[in-house]
């Protein structure tokens, strides 16, 4: 018998195990002799400035920094406890944790058993991550993902977090999803508005509509949907974005955790190994109380999720819709930007060691008031390719490339990628564009097997590129600068805006890029948001162990980078075991809303108590903007 999934274990530890890649021995250069080869410390690389690269010259980036300061704030210092830190000057408070309510009949939090299943859909769920707030007439809206459970955490009355009958299953699904919630400020600070219109809970059992594509395809075709159009449920949901009409896009990133095999010798699709599906499952055990997630009975179900779903928060009656056309894997985040002539541009970035950063090129534009129901529908995707010389290009994912057709590359996204011949990174994960220029960023976030071992789909991980050091821990941001100022351009030129080290500890290319230093080391950059003024804030998912080669960092973090001058500070530290995720504005940008997911400590209620993932608020007490 198979041992349960430690609830510990993390989702990409996971994909080893149940998938382990052969160990490749052909990649013989080391990350030293690549970097004095190829020159990445003359160009590519930051280096405190990284505008060099961009074309602004190491000159203007030198007048920009000794003749403004754009940090509003003094650097804090790492921190390894059980709570929050921000610098002096400003305040934090929680807005909505796990089990909080978003309607007055919703029940109330029990510590001894995380909450019974009924009621479940009607609280604030669980390990909240992307999040965006909408001004819709007089009200401000969030929506917020939820991205996984906490098995252990939420179900404290089983062994090891393994649900015992169906209801458990339920009530994990059910605090799974999107949260869309109507939030506002009075005399006690900022609250959720209990039973708001607006409000409501998205989670594993919600109709969601499949449009683009892959819509009505035979992989897609189930017993209880004939017509592949209509899927239950929208799962892990890691990143998110917005679209200039104003809805919100949910990503599904670690879908494949969901499903299973109730007999043992099933012989698995190829696609499936490909893209993580597993007999065991990621420890959550549907599969052995919910048909939908046996492939042995709906063999088409697992092919039913890895995409972008679109939700509309200003009307609650509203049906979600999988955004095909977008491509089917582990989607990060969905960074949204118009190119010059006003086509919709998204650019993705697909979260395994070793997979690629696409982008999607409408074949319609954006105009405000017409109809958008095309847009994330009808275009062609790309994925991209680095070179060394610090150009790139986008490579047309076709027909004519792969010899796939359309719906075919909307299903199997990942296998059209590597017939493209597209480069594989270090687990692109959120993707932040500019908005005061043309370029985007790429917060790459590590990948032990970089220069050891490919990825699941065959293709070589060669040191080099935006990818410059072997078994690489700390992780890097790239960034790139279209073509012509265009977002839609097919070429590109590149930089690593940081790579992420320790000085402190090594001498060789893990000291990071020189805009890393003793006061602001960091791992596992993650999310990326860009404020208004466009600053770069910069949140962590790493080690957060304070040694050996993570000595020094303390907790994960969120950080704010000046893209012209390249100089990072830390502005906020979590509470030990949690990663700091998702980042959105109030309306008049005087408050921005942070997650903090999975934590380990008691936090935010205190010791003898479940530690409980959460929206926070911080603002400045002078009330001046925070972004």
């Amino acid at each position: 018998m198979r041992q349960p999934v430690s609830p510990d274990l993390s989702a990409d530890d996971w994909d080893e195990i149940i998938n382990p890649r052969p160990e490749e021995t052909e990649f013989d250069r080391v990350v030293e002799a690549h970097l004095s080869r190829r020159g990445f410390m003359s160009g590519l690389v930051a280096l405190g400035s990284g505008a060099a690269a961009m074309g602004l010259g190491l000159g203007g980036a030198r007048r920009a920094e000794a003749g403004s300061d754009r940090f509003p704030f003094t650097p804090i210092a790492a921190q390894t406890d059980g709570t929050v830190h921000v610098p002096e000057g400003y305040s934090w408070e929680v807005l909505a944790r796990w089990g909080d309510p978003l309607f007055s009949d919703a029940p109330a939090f029990d510590n001894a058993t995380g909450g019974a299943a009924a009621g479940s859909d009607r609280i604030f769920g669980e390990n909240t991550d992307g999040m965006e707030l909408f001004s819709i007439g007089n009200h401000q809206v969030i929506a917020v993902n939820h991205e996984y459970a906490n098995r252990d955490v939420n179900l404290p009355q089983r062994e090891g977090g393994v649900p015992e009958h169906a209801d458990d299953v339920t009530k994990l699904q059910n605090l799974q999803g999107v949260a869309v919630f109507e939030v506002a400020k009075g005399d006690a600070g900022w609250e959720v508005v209990l039973d708001s219109p607006f409000n409501r809970r998205i989670t594993h059992l919600t109709p969601i509509r499949i449009s683009g594509p892959a819509a009505g395809h035979e992989m897609l075709r189930t017993e209880a949907d004939p017509e592949g159009k209509l899927a239950l449920g929208t799962f892990n949901n890691c990143g998110a974005g917005r679209t200039p009409w104003g809805t919100f896009l949910t990503c599904e990133e670690n879908f494949n955790g969901y499903f299973g095999a109730s007999d043992e010798t099933h012989e698995m699709p190829e696609d499936f190994k490909r893209y993580g599906i597993s007999h065991d499952g990621w420890g959550y055990d549907y599969h052995k109380h919910d048909a939908r997630f046996d492939v042995v009975t709906t063999p088409n179900e697992p092919r039913r999720a890895g995409y972008v779903v679109e939700i509309d928060p200003a009307d609650p009656n509203s049906v979600p819709v999988k955004r095909t056309g977008l491509g089917r894997f582990k989607h990060e985040n969905a960074a949204v930007v118009l190119a010059a002539d006003g086509r919709v541009v998204v650019y993705m970035g697909d979260d395994e060691r070793g997979e690629f950063l696409y982008k999607f090129v409408s074949d319609g534009t954006y105009a405000p008031g017409a109809d958008t129901e095309a847009l994330l529908d009808e275009g062609t995707l790309y994925a991209a390719r680095f070179l060394e010389d610090g150009r790139g290009e986008w490579l047309p994912l076709t027909e004519e490339t792969t010899g796939m057709g359309k719906a075919e590359i909307a299903i199997l996204t990942r296998m059209a990628g590597s017939k493209a011949g597209a480069t594989t990174m270090d687990r692109p994960e959120w993707v932040a564009v500019n908005p005061n220029a043309v370029e985007a960023y790429c917060a790459l976030t590590n990948n032990k097997n970089r220069g050891i071992k490919p990825n699941a789909g065959g293709d070589e991980t060669p040191v080099g590129g935006p990818n410059p050091r072997a078994e690489n821990n700390y992780g890097q941001i790239v960034r790139w600068r279209p073509d012509a100022d265009d977002h839609a351009a097919l070429g590109f030129d590149w930089d690593l805006y940081v790579m992420a080290g320790n000085p402190d500890v090594h001498e060789d290319a893990r000291k990071g890029s020189e805009n890393v230093h003793t006061g602001n080391l960091f791992n596992a950059p993650d999310g990326m948001m860009f404020d208004s003024t466009g600053l770069l804030w910069i949140q962590t998912d790493g080690k957060d162990n304070n040694e050996g080669d993570f000595a020094g960092m303390g907790n994960n973090q969120m950080l704010v980078g000046d893209p012209v001058t390249g100089r990072i500070e830390r502005f906020l530290t979590g509470p030990y075991g949690a990663e700091v995720t998702g980042l959105a504005w109030s309306a008049d940008r005087r408050t921005m809303f942070v997650g903090i997911q999975h934590p380990d400590a008691p936090f935010p209620d205190g010791e003898g108590r479940l530690p409980r993932s959460a929206v926070i608020a911080v603002w400045r007490d002078d009330g001046a903007r925070v972004g």
